[in-house]
């Protein structure tokens, strides 16, 4: 909830950083679209020799799998070929894992590789699975040592109703699903008309996409069209926080889009779903962008230093608090921690005051955002607030100025912040 601006400040701030901050996630590589284009050739040519598509239970998918599970075999993955039956066929999810990385936190990225039966289906979604298979190859060509685990599935029989995603989701222990701290799905991202359409499900993955295509001075807007009709929705609907990009389908582009992103009005993919679905149905600078948006993730998600327990910011210098006067405000500045705040974010602190219960607290995020810590109240009369307080700021980015806001309501009692810490 947001508040308007604080009436005063504190005059000094000192900010102690108890524990080293971690560091800088490493820096990703540029992404071939040359390469990616190679993969899509692949399909194509697939396709052709399988009656035109690369559709659940027919020979192309299988080869589609086949080609996949190669190029990651290859390149040192450790690949998973997951076997299910659906529509009287069988089907498969590939899941590769690239060794090292933490276990116990693994971030995922995925695509589906089935077409529809009308088409070989090059951007409907070799598009995305083909950015996603050259980034995990720039993974092993970097020889990437990632802190958290990096996992890449291509699913089988979205076009059917998300029915590999779903098994694979489902086939999850509990105790894995709880190790995957996210998933982002790519789904159509070389849209020949493009848009740049970001997943609004988790603030972070949102924000880590949003960050790519703002480095590279591109707008986005929020993906709404393909809510539940993806492979995120069976994660999501799993309680795994979930993100992903998609360049455009069968709506229709707008003037103001145009405007926006060139191109011209009319449908973002004219050939969605139809045999025109061919390698001459993609934007290269679309998928280029997709695929190095796919490579942001990978190491902004996969190289972020764990959380460092007890990484304490403070402020111990004294603010004078108005009797029945305006709040006041003392800051610290946190920086050096990767992605948002934490889910318990411990804010400790010590006001000294001859009646606390005249006062009320809050916890002021960078964006303005106001977390209620105390309320007043008559019949607290005890003196001094020395406590330790959990807020829920995983929607806030971590770095930036935060503020505790201290207001005496009420007259004839008088005190001062003595100090105060974000623990992370």
């Amino acid at each position: 909830m947001a508040v308007g601006v604080l009436s005063t400040t504190a005059s000094a701030q000192v900010t102690a950083v108890r524990q080293a901050a971690a560091p800088t996630v490493q820096a990703a590589p540029d992404i071939p679209v040359a390469n990616v284009k190679a993969h899509l050739a692949q399909f194509q040519s697939i396709a052709n020799a399988n009656g035109g598509n690369r559709a659940h239970g027919r020979t192309g998918f299988k080869a589609s799998v086949d080609y996949v599970k190669g190029k990651l075999d290859a390149a040192g993955f450790t690949t998973t070929l997951q076997t299910f039956t659906t529509s009287g066929a069988t089907g498969y999810n590939l899941i590769a894992d690239w060794p090292g990385g933490d276990a116990s936190h693994v971030v995922m990225f995925g695509a589906h590789l089935d077409s529809v039966s009308a088409g070989p289906g090059i951007n409907d979604n070799g598009s995305g699975s083909a950015g996603i298979l050259e980034t995990a190859l720039a993974v092993s060509r970097a020889g990437l040592q990632p802190t958290k685990h990096l996992r890449f599935g291509w699913w089988g029989a979205e076009e059917l109703g998300m029915i590999g995603s779903k098994y694979y989701v489902n086939n999850l222990p509990t105790a894995e699903r709880a190790k995957i701290d996210g998933y982002m799905n790519f789904d159509m991202i070389g849209s020949p008309n493009p848009g740049y359409f970001v997943y609004d499900d988790d603030p972070k993955l949102e924000g880590v996409l949003k960050s790519y295509f703002a480095s590279v001075n591109v707008p986005t807007e929020i993906e709404t069209n393909g809510d539940g009709r993806s492979d995120h929705a069976p994660f999501k609907s799993a309680g795994i926080k979930v993100g992903g990009l998609y360049t455009g389908g069968d709506e229709t582009k707008t003037s103001a889009q145009v405007a926006k992103w060139g191109g011209s009005t009319g449908l973002f993919d004219r050939c969605y779903h139809a045999s025109c679905d061919t390698s001459a149905n993609i934007s290269d600078t679309s998928l280029d962008r997709g695929a190095d948006s796919i490579a942001y993730a990978v190491w902004a998600l996969g190289t972020e230093a764990p959380p460092q327990p007890g990484t304490v910011f403070e402020n111990t210098a004294d603010v004078q608090i108005p009797d029945n006067g305006a709040a006041v405000t003392s800051s610290v500045t946190v920086s050096g921690v990767t992605g948002n705040a934490p889910a318990a974010l411990q804010v400790g602190v010590d006001i000294k005051h001859t009646f606390r219960g005249d006062l009320v607290i809050d916890l002021v995020a960078p964006d303005g955002s106001t977390y209620r810590l105390k309320n007043s109240s008559t019949s607290d009369s005890a003196d001094n607030v020395v406590a330790t307080y959990s807020v829920n700021a995983s929607s806030e980015v971590a770095n930036g100025v935060w503020k505790l806001k201290v207001q005496d309501i009420a007259a004839q009692d008088t005190g001062y912040i003595n100090s105060w810490k974000l623990t992370f």
